[in-house]
């Protein structure tokens, strides 16, 4: 019997082990950047002053500095067709430039629930499924994506634990005292270990962005890309 007890004690002690190593080890392979959007300056990208998509973060990066501000923090913001349009609903400055895609299709934009990620005027961050989203002109920024990621603290149904299906993933994630927490993959991630990612940081809602074309300029934390070939990018910035 107390060889039995110590065999299960064993056991139980390295499957608490290795998930712990593997916590750790997601963890370490995700560069992440928390932002209150009450305080800072972030805004969604597209195009330029002459209407022509920006797509890369160099390209945002010029731009800002044409006006005297430092780019702090860019990451590409959704999926886009091959004319580098946003795919489904994107809007600046309280202008719908593209509509809420609410069709069914294949692809992870697709993979319902999808949903939007958007900024009140008042700098209130939301995020939410596509089926709950509501227009309104306090709306100042919006993109949509999918899969949701976390719908009320559960992650997507579709998400299978253990999935070899790994690509680079960007995502954002509300946190419950109304930051947003934007995160890149370093290397190929699961959507499930993605997902729970978020669910950890005890997001209740999270947003896929992108896959294999995501890109992060964080230079606080001197992981700095800066090319790309994107339509929405999201970005935060400072004065010069």
């Amino acid at each position: 019997m107390k060889r039995a007890f110590l065999s299960l004690t064993l056991v139980l002690l390295t499957v608490i082990a290795v998930a712990i190593i593997h916590k750790n080890t997601i963890d370490d392979d995700i560069v992440s950047y928390t932002v209150d959007p009450r305080i800072q300056d972030l805004r969604f990208y597209w195009k330029d002053d002459k209407g022509q998509p920006l797509s890369s973060i160099q390209h945002l990066k010029d731009l800002l500095a044409e006006q005297h501000l430092k780019l702090v923090f860019a990451t590409n913001g959704g999926m886009f067709k091959p004319d580098q349009s946003p795919v489904g609903l994107f809007i600046r400055q309280q202008v719908a430039e593209t509509p809420l895609d609410t069709t069914s299709g294949n692809g992870n934009f697709y993979l319902k629930p999808n949903g939007v990620l958007y900024i009140t005027k008042e700098r209130k961050a939301v995020i939410c499924t596509t089926s709950e989203f509501k227009y309104s002109k306090q709306i100042g920024y919006a993109t949509q994506s999918g899969p949701m990621l976390l719908i009320n603290g559960i992650i997507h149904p579709a998400f299978k634990k253990g999935s070899a299906n790994v690509n680079v993933r960007n995502g954002v994630g509300l946190l419950p005292d109304g930051r947003l927490v934007f995160a890149m993959s370093k290397s190929g991630i699961n959507f499930y270990d993605f997902a729970d990612y978020f669910r950890r940081l005890d997001c209740k809602q999270a947003l896929y962005l992108d896959g294999f074309v995501s890109r992060t300029y964080l230079p606080a934390q001197n992981w700095i890309q800066t090319d790309g070939n994107f339509g929405v990018i999201i970005g935060v910035s400072e004065p010069e």
